[in-house]
């Protein structure tokens, strides 16, 4: 009989998922999850992060995005209901702020392309680039 093995968090997985969850409106590098801890006195290796958010990821407590580049990555925090799946993001390119779009109209056209053009759009990976309203009124 196999035995079953058990996954446990450990201190520094619950405060990497602890940042990124305080911080769920906003991408974040691996590099700025280390620096949020580091301030608020926590010392974490950058191998320990990355493998940390892989685990999250594999659990889907985390989602991932490629930058434009192809260089760089940053992550997302999803809520327990799995809250961030099914709607597409908006991007601040000046404050970074990430906005979650619920909104009928986007799923208007996101029907249409598939109606119309026969392709499935992945929201879980769609993002719109602009300027948020705080920072467009400046």
């Amino acid at each position: 009989m196999m035995k079953e093995q058990k996954s446990y968090i450990t201190r520094q997985r619950l405060q990497v998922m602890e940042c990124i969850a305080l911080n769920r409106d906003k991408h974040m590098t691996a590099d700025e999850i280390r620096e949020k801890l580091k301030k608020n006195g926590v010392e974490i290796g950058k191998s320990t992060v990355y493998r940390t958010l892989e685990k999250l990821m594999e659990e889907g407590r985390v989602r991932k995005y490629i930058s434009d580049d192809g260089k760089s990555a940053c992550y997302q925090y999803i809520d327990e209901d799995g809250d961030c799946v099914s709607h597409f993001h908006l991007k601040c390119t000046r404050c970074g702020r990430l906005i979650h779009l619920e909104c009928d109209y986007i799923k208007d056209i996101e029907r249409h392309v598939f109606e119309h053009h026969r392709f499935t759009v992945d929201n879980t990976k769609t993002v719109l680039y602009g300027i948020c309203g705080d920072c467009g009124h400046e």
